[in-house]
């Protein structure tokens, strides 16, 4: 019997094999999870290829979620085919290239919203449209609905992070918001803070590898850069019923660094 054995999930964010969100659709699956995937813009063929190396097939929604109509069409169609969603992945995020690299200045207000759109408010955006069907999930009983984000811990400043850091903030903060408002509806908001992973999100961040070099020598308990399982775990714990009364945390995978001095 597997951690999702009836479980119906939306895992969001799935570029290639290496994503985050495709290790926990992956470990979804095999503990017994139907997954739907979304994808959205020049990602989406990519997405609909990965998707093919799943242990089983599954649909992929079209989901921008700067485009509000994408948006409200993807709960419509995702309600046409399940009468409840039982777990909602985000891991989506976004900054242009003036956002990052180490000088807070260079942005100005259009790339910044551009970031903080993707990168938070789309948490808010997502959980809007499938929020009839998470409901319903919490109305049935038991642990309810689960919804997980993925974040980089924003409560320091890191090298070169900048405007995606501020848009983690924002993130933690709006999963707090959101998990106070849909308590009552049986629907719990967590957040996974992970440890770099080599992935392509990871990639277009410039000094990036800096992470990836130092982290296993600061992690009390080690650190593998190319290992997404124990990140897919967490997820899929959250997704599960072993947490029925958690909301509003944020779950640190990261071999300990973010408890640690210099």
């Amino acid at each position: 019997m597997g951690l999702l054995d009836g479980k119906r999930l939306l895992v969001t964010g799935v570029l290639t094999d290496a994503s985050l969100a495709f290790a926990v659709a992956e470990l979804a699956q095999r503990e017994g999870a139907e997954v739907v995937l979304s994808g959205a813009g020049r990602g989406l063929s990519l997405t609909r290829r990965t998707a093919r190396k799943l242990p089983c097939a599954t649909d992929v929604l079209e989901l921008d979620v700067t485009d509000a109509g994408q948006v409200a069409a993807a709960g419509a169609q995702l309600a046409e085919r399940w009468d409840r969603l039982d777990g909602l992945l985000h891991a989506i995020g976004y900054a242009p290239p003036e956002c990052l690299g180490g000088d807070i200045f260079r942005a100005g207000w259009d790339e910044v919203s551009q970031a903080i759109h993707v990168s938070a408010y789309s948490l808010k955006g997502l959980v809007e449209a499938f929020r009839p069907l998470l409901a319903a999930a919490g109305a049935a009983g038991g642990a309810g609905a689960s919804v997980v984000a993925l974040d980089f811990d924003a409560t320091v400043a890191w090298p070169a992070y900048d405007w995606m850091g501020v848009s983690k903030a924002a993130l933690e903060s709006l999963a707090r918001y959101l998990a106070r408002d849909l308590g009552p509806e049986g629907v719990r908001v967590n957040l996974v803070a992970a440890g770099p992973v080599k992935t392509m999100a990871a990639k277009s961040i410039p000094g990036f590898a800096a992470f990836e070099d130092t982290w296993a020598a600061r992690a009390p308990l080690g650190w593998d850069v190319l290992d997404s399982a124990v990140v897919a775990r967490a997820c899929v714990a959250l997704l599960s019923d072993l947490f029925p009364k958690t909301t509003g945390e944020i779950v640190h995978v990261d071999g300990g660094v973010h408890a640690m001095g210099a």
